[in-house]
């Protein structure tokens, strides 16, 4: 997988969970896989930066299921998706050595993600009657999408 495919990808997952894709290049750049050593992003790949964003993606995970959670579509959490798909995706560019295309297609990827993720899940919940098992299907896209994405990085 290129890494423009991947950083847009991991952009519209952050579009699903901000949190997610921050998390799975954590671990990439932890186990390797990302090459950051020496770059600004390098402290993704720190022993402990991969516990602490997982502990910070499952809190969201949570949270996204409670009843006072704002759209995201809101501008905050809005901007936090691009602002997450962005960082996911300038750390696969950087590993590249394309900082600012990976930067640029992961931005881009969050705001497909957020619209279209926000349309599918109401589509979904409206055909199931229901939020919480369209909220659940969710997280497995986001969860399992971004392990496949930094899977197909090896």
């Amino acid at each position: 997988m290129t890494f423009y495919l991947a950083a847009l990808l991991l952009g519209v997952i952050a579009g699903l969970r901000a949190v997610t894709p921050v998390a799975a290049v954590s671990w990439a750049a932890a186990l390797g896989i990302l090459k950051l050593a020496g770059t600004p992003l390098a402290f993704l790949g720190a022993a402990v930066t991969p516990w602490i964003v997982s502990a910070i993606a499952v809190g969201e995970l949570v949270n996204d299921k409670l009843p006072n959670t704002p759209s995201r579509k809101v501008p905050v959490q809005f901007g936090g998706r691009i602002v997450s798909g962005g960082l996911a995706g300038a750390t696969v560019g950087l590993s590249a050595g394309a900082l600012l295309p990976g930067l640029v297609l992961g931005a881009v990827g969050a705001v497909l993600g957020t619209l279209g993720g926000a349309w599918a899940r109401g589509r979904l919940a409206g055909a199931l009657g229901r939020d919480l098992p369209a909220a659940l299907a969710e997280d497995l896209a986001a969860v399992g999408g971004a392990a496949l994405v930094v899977a197909c990085l090896l």
